[in-house]
This record gives C-alpha cells, sequence and structure tokens, in this order.
C-alpha cells in the first residue's frame, strides 16, 4: 500500500525529468511562427470582443429602453 502512493511522486519526477530532457529551445525561424500565430490569435479574439460589443450596446439599449 505505502509502495504504491510513493511510486505516484517517483513517477511523476522521473516524467518531469524525461520531459524537460527532451524539450529544445526554439530556433529563431521557430520563434517567429509562435509569436505571428499568437498576434494572429490576439488580432481575431480583439475583432470578435469588439464586434460583440458593437452589437451588444444598441441591442442593450433597444431591451433596457434607452437612456
Amino acid at each position: 500500500m505505502a509502495d504504491q502512493i510513493l511510486d505516484v511522486p517517483k513517477d511523476f519526477i522521473r516524467d518531469g525529468t524525461q520531459f524537460i530532457n527532451r524539450c529544445t529551445k526554439p530556433d529563431k525561424k521557430e520563434f517567429t511562427k509562435v509569436c505571428q500565430a499568437v498576434g494572429v490569435g490576439f488580432l481575431i479574439m480583439g475583432a470578435t470582443g469588439y464586434l460583440v460589443k458593437l452589437i451588444h450596446i444598441p441591442v442593450n439599449n433597444i431591451l433596457v429602453g434607452g437612456a
């Protein structure tokens, strides 16, 4: 019973160490691609939020009765 409980942290540490050892630093090309993908994601999410807000304000004014 105690062996099974102690195996969980040991396995976690072993798997984590293997993962860290396999990780590599991205080169300049890969880093640029990741930055571009994140930038496009920001633009899409920002545009989506802007459009939702643009539609929400007039609809809310109609439903609430306007100020």
